[in-house]
């Protein structure tokens, strides 16, 4: 393209080579030139294909910061692994889904969006038929908040509350409820323009600001309030229709005047809208316009009326004298009377008065079929207001100064009084027409009907005062159909976004949509149903209040909204709209909450009720939803504030709680440990998960191992931390996990590890890192616990995670890798089930695939247990379920079922245990955890069953019963109670024989005879005489405590044990091993625990 004055680019085509390229490698391209009319030539070659050819890096761009990028856009940005590690690959999500999925291959892009399905909310949607209409903000906001706010309650309210109020109160009560609108539309404002507003208006707005709970409870009320509104206004056109055919048509009827006339006329009016609602919203806004014009005119005819004066003398009977001094004076000050059976005062007349200039949320729930809602719903919502605000401020005045409060309309009397009274004599205060000699004008204890007419007594004062009558008539037609319209075409598509997010079962249907504008058919017919309904009954004002009151929840969740946005100031809080203040948003909250209790203090709290249920419903049902909502927010900032505060507190030993730190690996592969740690804890105490693993690895994998034990914890119903660290080796990464897990004070107190049964056998820097660990625990100044069950505890190779499985230190990283390319400002605990199931389904590779830490519990493998094959065709969608019975919870590979002793094993410390005992073997006083700890397991019902029992060494044989009744007093005053308590009198006997040969047979393979033989690397991995001989005290003490534990805890439900101290450079791992094997063999449960020499138990208050 060349013009005068335009420049001219020229581009060479090139194809880019697989991998790109980085700015070193230029020497291939051609300069390409760009010229203009004086010559002057320069490369551009730097635009023309910046990211391919010079550099790996992106530029800004829209689409990177969408919720699901395009997986056939090539353009996404790069991760920080291909940027910084030198892994960039080109396309690879698309080619290695299109090479693994036949259906995409078959079915190409076309198949790889309907697979994606609607996972991108913004993404283009398919090509539909018809014509897609898009409104801006004076059709699509402007115009339909003039129509909901001008209602009926203008002709028929206005006017009585001039003349219970007065004109002053009256002009106070529209100012105080014109501000509640205005602040609730200013809070409105800013959260539509804080992103992207999708449709659902309200429900939108509020869900994606406060959350799932709260916007489900008003999406669901504002779709069943207003299917019942359009019903009310339906039974409202009826109403004027029939006043019309009475006043105008000397009595006419349709079929008896009665509710049989509001059921015939309001079915054949409610299907026409059905209708017109299915033909289109083209159709509707023109409707709307036309009836805009019909409001307008209506209006119109009262201003000229009022300015024009009374026409005949039947008008002035009937309280209507024009503009007059005296009829201001009149009617400035409030005159309140009994009203339908209640007095009334300026509270109650505003709670009548307020429903009038509501409306505002009518274009806002358009969201969707705006074409730009953040700038449309502020202008056009703000703009209907100012002009509302502006005639509900004129007609009051009009009205106070020209109709008085009451008149009887007898025109005869009226004129025979103007004509028995001289002119300069003649004053409207003395005409009987006006006063109490001709009806009851509000006189306490008169009992006399009253008026007919005036301010106080008729609702038709502006169809008295317009210049034609019958065009007022017309008004409150435009006007309440007008609302019916809006109502059904508005409900629906609030239903619809409510059942696109699945909040609530059985909705799902109303999601799909029609045409190119995606029209909630279903909706429709819905909301059709319920409004036949209500207007076959064909009385609603018992409900009207209440459906005022769900409004006005609505209203207060909004205002809420934007002041919880702007307290907790989330950075990500940046709305567009910025005249809004956060107390003045918490303000109009309260207001509309005392608005609520002025009009109907009942209703205030049925509404209440229903939406504590409905949050409660939503709640429990815990929808797998991640908008970003300010509750979230307020969640990390509340905990912030919370363990901040914590650090001032000073540490009590009557507050202390066992803060566990659990080295398990990855939360599924040793379910019995992590299940034991969380009966402590029981979600009143830290419980934290230590994994490591050999590294390096990138941050793809990190993230998935992050999400896959944070998703298996929340399946099991656990709360607890999950903390990664890199090592070369379990002592290594350990030393990193005592150091950084936690934060201030809630931290790990003390450590859990699971029992490595197979120390003789492993490699012996294996052995030796563990035993380190012990050493690296205390150091750190950690009690330490050590869980050994019969049946071992690491179930890796026999369960399959639900989640995708991950490859470390391998090259097959796709899986992971492709959730990171299509969730880039996603952090990895935002990544969902949904979308990793999507891009990356379960492969082939098996759990051995898995890297296995250090920390092995058992070298066997679990008897009973399936053979690790998987099954072909295996159901994904079904992994992916929550699965109710703990049965589906453990599935083998392939999903078989497990045995039943495989479950039971698996789900040993998950179950009630059987009434037995648990044995304490407090040998020394290591602070108190050993005793604590078995203490706090007897308050879990699983172990509600099971009594402690004590046993306690004594220092001198004779001082036996001395002992034992000092125990007794000690568990006394600490508060414990006990079955029994057992002192021992003869540890330190020599062990029999047998016992001691087996002890031999465990270290034979450890044995070395002077430590000369021992080299530097062997260090603390073998056994020399010299430490035999040593030791021997220590280690007959241990032989002989297995023969005790033989004779007296064979058959108890849990053991407990103070561990032995392993103390530096005096034992070697093996020898420390043996001991421990030699307690714990062929025994119970059993746990070993030694606290850190400092008092957790005390008996004072």
């Amino acid at each position: 393209m060349s013009q005068e004055g335009i420049d001219t680019i020229e581009l060479e085509s090139s194809r880019m080579a697989s991998g790109g390229h980085d700015a070193g490698d230029e020497a291939h391209l051609s300069p390409t030139t760009h010229s203009n009319r004086s010559n002057s030539v320069y490369e551009t070659r730097y635009q023309k294909s910046l990211r391919h050819y010079l550099t790996r890096e992106a530029l800004p761009k829209e689409s990177h910061y969408r919720n699901l990028n395009s997986i056939v856009d090539g353009s996404a940005r790069p991760t920080l692994d291909d940027l910084h590690n030198n892994t960039y690959r080109e396309q690879q999500v698309v080619l290695h889904r299109w090479v693994e999925d036949p259906f995409l291959r078959e079915g190409g892009v076309s198949a790889l969006k309907q697979r994606q399905g609607s996972a991108d909310p913004e993404a283009p949607q398919a090509t539909l038929r018809g014509k897609v209409i898009k409104f801006g903000w004076l059709e699509g906001v402007y115009m339909r908040c003039l129509l909901n706010i001008w209602g009926v309650m203008l002709f028929l309210r206005v006017s009585w509350m001039v003349g219970q109020s007065g004109i002053i109160q009256a002009l106070i009560i529209v100012i105080c409820a014109n501000l509640v609108t205005v602040i609730t539309t200013l809070s409105m404002s800013a959260v539509a323009t804080n992103g992207r507003i999708q449709a659902g208006g309200v429900y939108y707005m509020i869900s994606r600001s406060l959350g799932p709970e709260f916007g489900g409870s008003i999406g669901l009320m504002f779709t069943v309030a207003n299917s019942i509104a359009a019903a009310t206004y339906i039974i409202g056109f009826c109403d004027s229709l029939k006043d019309m055919l009475k006043y105008e048509f000397d009595g006419t009827t349709v079929i008896d005047g009665g509710v049989n006339d509001t059921r015939v006329v309001g079915t054949v009016t409610l299907v026409a809208v059905l209708g017109l609602a299915i033909v289109g919203m083209d159709w509707v806004t023109r409707v709307q316009m036309g009836l805009l014009f019909l409001l307008i005119g209506s209006q119109i005819d009262f201003i000229v009326g009022a300015f024009i004066g009374p026409t005949s003398t039947e008008e002035e009977a009937q309280g209507f004298l024009g503009f007059n001094l005296e009829v201001i004076k009149e009617n400035v000050i409030a005159d309140y009377r009994r009203f339908e059976g209640s007095n009334q005062n300026i509270f109650s007349v505003f709670g009548v008065f307020f429903p009038a200039v509501t409306g505002i949320v009518a274009g806002a729930n358009l969201s969707g079929d705006l074409k730009d809602p953040a700038v449309a719903i502020p202008k056009g919502t703000l703009g209907a207001i100012f002009t509302t605000f502006i005639t509900y401020i004129i007609y009051p005045v009009f009205l106070g100064a020209a109709t008085l409060r009451d008149a009887s309309g007898n025109v005869t009397l009226y004129e025979s009084y103007i004509n028995e009274t001289s002119e300069e004599e003649y004053h409207f205060r003395d005409n009987p027409v006006f006063t109490n000699q001709s009806c009851n004008v509000g006189e306490p204890g008169d009992e006399r009907e009253p008026c007919e007419y005036g301010l106080q007594n008729s609702a038709q004062v502006m169809e008295l005062m317009a210049a034609w009558g019958p065009l007022i008539y017309a008004g409150c037609f435009a006007a309440t159909l007008s609302s019916a319209i809006a109502s059904l075409v508005g409900a629906p598509r609030v239903l619809q976004a409510l059942a696109k997010d699945k909040l609530y079962p059985g909705i799902f249907l109303f999601s799909k949509g029609y045409g190119a504008n995606n029209d909630p058919v279903r909706g429709y017919l819905l909301v059709f149903v319920i409004s036949l309904g209500c207007i076959m009954i064909g009385d609603l004002n018992v409900v009207g209040t209440l459906l005022s009151n769900f409004f006005l929840a609505s209203y207060s969740l909004i205002n809420f909204s934007c002041f919880h946005a702007s307290l907790i100031k989330s950075p990500g809080w940046r709305p567009g709209f910025k005249y809004y203040n956060l107390w003045v948003s918490l303000v109009g909250g309260l207001l509309c909450l005392i608005v609520m209790f002025l009009i109907d203090w009942v209703m205030a709290l049925v509404t209440f009720v229903v939406v504590i249920a409905l949050y409660l419903f939503v709640s429990y049902r815990n929808p797998d939803v991640n908008w970003g909502s300010s509750t979230q927010a307020q969640t990390y900032v509340t905990a912030l504030k919370a363990t901040l505060d914590l650090v001032s507190v000073e540490e009590h030993v009557k507050n202390y709680r066992p803060q566990l730190l659990v080295l398990s690996g990855t939360a599924g592969s040793r379910p019995p440990l992590i299940d034991f740690a969380h009966s402590i804890t029981k979600n009143i105490s830290l419980l934290s998960l230590g994994h490591v693993i050999q590294g390096p690895q990138t941050q793809r994998i990190r993230n998935a191992l992050t999400r896959q034990s944070y998703n298996w914890l929340s399946r099991h119903k656990i709360r607890a931390f999950y903390s990664l660290v890199e090592g070369n080796n379990l002592e290594e990464g350990s030393r990193s996990l005592f150091q950084l897990v936690g934060l201030g004070k809630l931290r790990p107190n003390m450590v859990l590890l699971g029992y490595k049964a197979n120390w003789g056998k492993c490699e012996r820097q294996e052995l030796k890192a563990y035993f380190n660990t012990l050493h690296e625990a205390l150091d750190m100044y950690l009690g330490v616990a050590i869980l050994r069950v019969p049946q071992g505890l690491d179930y890796s190779q026999i369960i399959e995670d639900e989640d995708t499985p991950v490859i470390m230190n391998g090259t097959d990283t796709n899986i992971t890798s492709n959730v990171e390319d299509m969730k880039r400002n996603q952090s990895a605990g935002q990544l969902s089930l949904e979308v990793a199931k999507l891009l990356g389904t379960v492969n082939s590779n098996s759990r051995s695939a898995y890297y296995r830490d250090d920390n092995a519990s058992e070298a066997s493998t679990p008897p009973g247990s399936p053979k690790p094959e998987r099954t072909a065709g295996t159901d994904d969608a079904n992994a992916m379920k929550r699965r109710p019975s703990i049965a589906d919870l453990y599935r083998g590979p392939g999903g078989v079922e497990l045995s039943k002793e495989v479950l039971t094993n698996i789900t040993m410390f998950k179950r009630k245990q059987k009434k037995g005992t648990i044995d304490v073997w407090w040998l020394y006083d290591d602070g108190g955890l050993t005793l604590l700890l078995p203490y706090i397991l007897t308050t879990r019902s699983q172990w509600s069953g099971c009594k402690l029992r004590v046993f306690a060494l004594a220092n001198r044989k004779d001082e036996l019963d001395m002992e034992q009744r000092s125990m007794a007093n000690l568990l006394a005053k600490f508060r414990i109670d006990y079955s029994d308590v057992i002192v021992i009198p003869d540890v330190a006997k020599k062990a029999a024989e047998s016992s001691r040969m087996e002890f031999d047979k465990l270290i034979e393979d450890f044995k070395t005879k002077s430590s000369e033989e021992i080299s530097k690397e062997n260090e603390g991995l073998l056994i020399s005489e010299a430490e035999l001989l040593g030791q021997r005290e220590k280690t007959n003490r241990h032989i002989r405590l297995r023969e005790l534990l033989l004779e007296n805890s064979k058959d108890a439900s849990l053991v407990v044990m103070t561990l032995p101290m392993p103390r530096k450079s005096s034992v070697s791992a093996p020898l420390y091993m043996a001991w421990i094997e030699t307690l714990t063999r062929d025994m119970p449960p059993f746990l070993l625990i030694r606290g850190n020499q400092t008092s957790v138990l005390t008996f004072y208050s």
